[in-house]
């Protein structure tokens, strides 16, 4: 879609601020969420490891907060029981201040032969929890502090211990759960502040570490890649590579190299599109001059002389390869190969097609072999494998036929099969093979080693069509002659 204002031919981008190409737009920052980005996602899972690291020293730290509670209050009684047991009465003052002391409702003494109340302000219906602080484990300490946390209503709890001034004397404290339950709370609250603070604390300084050592270097490379993308063939855009030595470091150093790299080859790209064009001119303008001589040498093959009757066809000869050759490199600079239109097709029919146009099947002096299984199937479009399999056959046929030994044996064979999703194909042939200082980029545009006068294109056609199949060729020097082998895999394999 179009946007008002923009130029002619531009794209609008996505609700993703992304172009047609999947490529970000110029301008369109990464990380603009300052805290939807890295270092805000490792923020908040600082803060939430810290508290769950704070949750797993809570629950000792709650449990032994309640032992200790019940063990200062069970002293502070067993003392002061243990020297008032010495008198016969107990002045109501004294109970009272020792009550308001503990906290407690009544305070018993156990002395092993007789028990004794020593204070008691209130006789409880019920208990609803006794602790007897000689049998307590930390798995019942664990238990019985959130039983208290979570307890609703004024219930009331009995402690025992062992008593301070004997081995016999044991400690009976009864007191309102509330009382313990409020002081548990705010020693909770107490963590839970402490937590907070630590959390904020350590999320902030591995915030700020974050944002020195990874965020702002991170930023700084999609700053140079935006940049970069907006002009790459400006090399002052290039990353400016830091001298920091670790992984960021090296990432900086990779992406100049690449950057660097993919700026010369869009130059020597625009250099070869300047030349291309040239050569197109010159190739017009040639071509025109080469037919002007070609009239004139077809006008002197009339001539009634022995010397230019045996000279004008072969300057005319020249002259036709000549033309072949222009029109070839002309063919090549506007062909556009499109997509593969690809369909099961059998692959023994399309190699009997290609005997056929060559005129194999009754070739005076080469043997022609097509051995694909007749239910061999490719996955392939049907036009484009027609003209691999006939560039490498023709190729196969102008070398045997260039032979001029008649003991030799000249033959093509064809052969094929599958494996799994993927069809193995085989073009060879009984001639001379390819020289090895040839077979260096033997599939790249005009390198001609396939045979010779060729210009070079056959083989790099075919290594083009074959890659928009996703698939391979390649040149099998272990046995005599020539031998290609094709890997053409199924769509989506």
């Amino acid at each position: 879609m179009k946007h008002e204002g923009m130029p002619e031919g531009a794209v609008a981008p996505n609700e993703n601020g992304l172009g047609a190409s999947g490529r970000p737009e110029s301008g369109n920052q990464f990380g603009r969420h300052r805290f939807g980005g890295l270092s805000g996602k490792l923020l908040l899972l600082t803060i939430l490891f810290v508290m769950v690291a704070e949750v797993f020293i809570y629950v000792p730290s709650i449990a032994n907060f309640r032992n200790t509670w019940l063990m200062d209050r069970l002293t502070t009684a067993g003392v002061a029981a243990s020297v008032l047991a010495e008198t016969n009465t107990i002045a109501p003052r004294l109970q009272e201040e020792l009550l308001k002391t503990t906290g407690a409702i009544a305070i018993a003494l156990d002395q092993g032969s007789q028990r004794r109340l020593i204070a008691m302000s209130d006789v409880p219906a019920q208990i609803d929890f006794v602790v007897d602080m000689a049998k307590v484990t930390p798995w019942t300490s664990v238990l019985d502090s959130f039983a208290v946390l979570t307890y609703r209503g004024k219930g009331v709890m009995r402690a025992v211990a062992a008593g301070q001034m004997g081995h016999t004397e044991r400690v009976d404290v009864v007191f309102p759960i509330a009382l313990l339950q409020q002081d548990m709370l705010a020693f909770s609250g107490r963590i839970l502040a402490l937590s907070l603070v630590i959390s904020g604390i350590t999320a902030t300084l591995v915030y700020i570490t974050l944002q020195a050592l990874f965020i702002r270097p991170l930023r700084r490379l999609t700053r140079s890649m935006e940049q970069f993308a907006d002009n790459p063939e400006d090399v002052s855009r290039i990353i400016t590579v830091s001298p920091r030595r670790d992984e960021l470091g090296d990432a900086e150093i990779r992406l100049a190299a690449m950057e660097e790299a993919l700026s010369r080859a869009l130059h020597q790209k625009q250099r070869l599109a300047d030349l291309g064009l040239a050569v197109s001119k010159i190739n017009h303008d040639l071509r025109n001059l080469l037919a002007s001589a070609q009239l004139f040498l077809e006008r002197l093959e009339h001539v009634p002389d022995p010397t230019v009757n045996r000279l004008a066809p072969k300057i005319l000869a020249t002259l036709d390869r000549a033309v072949s050759y222009t029109q070839a490199v002309m063919a090549y600079g506007k062909a556009q190969e499109r997509a593969p239109q690809r369909r099961l097709i059998a692959l023994k029919r399309v190699g009997d097609d290609v005997a056929d146009v060559l005129g194999l099947a009754d070739h005076e002096t080469v043997q022609f072999e097509n051995k694909i299984a007749e239910t061999l199937e490719v996955d392939a479009d049907p036009e484009q494998i027609f003209r691999v399999l006939l560039n490498l056959t023709r190729n196969a046929l102008q070398a045997l036929e260039a032979e001029k030994d008649t003991t030799l044996v000249r033959r093509i064979c064809l052969s094929a099969e599958r494996r799994g999703s993927c069809v193995h194909i085989e073009v060879s042939d009984t001639g001379p093979g390819i020289p090895e200082n040839t077979q260096r980029g033997l599939f790249k545009a005009f390198h001609s080693g396939a045979k010779t006068g060729g210009i070079g294109l056959g083989l790099a056609i075919v290594a083009e069509l074959l890659k928009a199949h996703g698939g391979t060729i390649q040149l099998d020097c272990s046995q005599p002659g020539t031998c290609f082998r094709i890997e053409l895999p199924d769509r989506n394999s």
